[in-house]
């Protein structure tokens, strides 16, 4: 049976400004260059939509997540501990 509850996919557009094109970065690196480093970064747009468990469970495995970390199935249900 698929979960009854609610789950939300969260997008965040930043846009960061910097004189060398940088190379692959984490959220804490892009952080610390915005406020203490060398480049200038603000949040563009944030799009928040609520998604059903199949489709969290989705978005979870594309993440190389899994499910249970939502304790959901690959199928998006509930598992026991839910």
């Amino acid at each position: 049976m698929p979960s009854k509850r609610k789950f939300y996919r969260t997008v965040y557009t930043f846009e960061m400004l910097t004189e060398e094109p940088p190379e692959s970065m984490s959220l804490e690196s892009i952080a610390y260059e915005t406020t203490e480093g060398h480049a200038s970064g603000m949040f563009l747009e944030t799009d928040t939509r609520e998604v059903t468990g199949r489709d969290m469970a989705e978005l979870l495995q594309s993440q190389g997540s899994d499910p249970e970390f939502f304790q959901l199935t690959e199928d998006g249900e509930d598992t026991e501990w839910a």
